[in-house]
């Protein structure tokens, strides 16, 4: 039988959890809780450091195994919605890397919004290449029809945050470039940069909104270069998509802080402004790039309230901007991901289109 603590883990571990090859009902025997617990390797035994079941396992001699989100498809013509992606490396030294789509409208003359998406996974696993991620983005650019920018941001423990947040603030650097470079890139054919908007999905949510308090305080790293004469224009976020995002604060249990300390190297504890936005002061909100904010919670996401918290902190702070909560009753964290085809799925991606199409 699982011992309370081992039931209390597995549900806290689903919370955490936006990966589509996630399976609730996870339980541990007290054993595998602690980082004392063996593993076998080969003909020695290596010892565990840190056990992130279902996410992965890190060993003492420094190797990190991970359990799920591994699996990467190519960019392709997909033949079901008629989007076209391919790759970009950004950052040969870091490896930071993007997968581009462009919907089959794109072919017009008619500008697109630009999305620049972060995905999930706990900031430890997944990637901007994997099979469900591919699938949400290629249907999301035709629902939606934007030029979508999935970020391959570098995962913990290898890299700790903040290295998530500044290969974001690499990526956005990169979108604008891009969008000056001339005929050769997407973004500059296809992409309308006076609708940039920024959203993720769970840890992705998390970087998106971090991303959005650093571009408003930084506006004068926003700029393009528009027409013959070269004149710098600055680009402000027109909105902030966080899809059931990874938010944590007060109470949030003993587990949590370990799993949150574990993905920052120890750097912050839950009660930091990167986890609890709530624990901004009124001020600090004025800041957030976007003049609108679309926040979707689960209504089986033990994450609820924090980020339905979000969005009662962001309307009571003075910031002049719309936000809105989208809930979506009996469903569990990052569902959508899952279940495409949905009509819980399909409702919850035409309320991304209409929030990004919204004149």
């Amino acid at each position: 039988m699982a011992t309370p603590r081992a039931a209390l883990l597995a549900s806290l571990l689903v919370a955490l959890c936006c990966c589509s090859s996630l399976r609730t009902g996870l339980a541990r025997s007290g054993a595998e809780e602690e980082g004392s617990a063996l593993r076998s390797r080969g003909p020695y035994v290596d010892e565990v450091k840190f056990d992130f079941t279902p996410f992965l396992i890190q060993y003492r001699s420094g190797r990190v195994q991970r359990l799920m989100g591994t699996s990467v498809v190519p960019p392709s013509l997909d033949a079901r919605t008629g989007v076209a992606s391919r790759d970009v490396v950004i950052d040969r030294a870091t490896g930071l890397a993007v997968r581009v789509y462009r919907p089959s409208q794109s072919r017009t003359n008619k500008k697109l919004p630009v999305l620049l998406y972060f995905h999930g996974g706990a900031f430890v696993v997944e990637s901007a290449f994997g099979p469900a991620y591919h699938g949400y983005l290629n249907a999301l650019a035709a629902r939606a029809g934007v030029i979508a920018v999935s970020v391959n941001y570098r995962l913990a423990p290898e890299h700790p945050l903040p290295a998530a947040y500044d290969d974001s603030w690499a990526a956005l650097q990169w979108v604008l470039s891009s969008a000056r470079n001339g005929s050769r890139s997407w973004l500059a054919r296809h992409g309308d940069m006076s609708r940039l908007f920024v959203g993720g999905d769970s840890a992705g949510g998390n970087i998106a909104h971090n991303l959005a308090m650093r571009a408003g305080g930084e506006e004068q790293s926003l700029v393009v270069a528009t027409g013959s004469s070269k004149a710098r224009t600055i680009v402000r976020i027109r909105g902030v998509a966080l899809l059931d995002p990874y938010f944590l604060g007060a109470r949030a249990g003993p587990w949590a802080e370990r799993a949150w300390g574990f993905i920052c190297a120890g750097r912050y504890g839950t009660g930091h402004p990167y986890v609890d936005p709530a624990a901004l002061p009124a001020g600090a909100w004025r800041r957030l790039g976007g003049a609108r904010v679309l926040v979707t919670v689960s209504g089986r996401d033990r994450l609820g309230p924090w980020q339905s918290g979000y969005v009662g902190a962001l309307r009571g702070s003075g910031w002049g901007g719309e936000a809105r909560l989208y809930e979506t009753p009996g469903e569990g964290h990052c569902f959508f991901l899952n279940y495409l085809a949905s009509p819980k799925a399909a409702m919850h991606m035409a309320t991304l289109a209409d929030f990004v199409n919204q004149a």
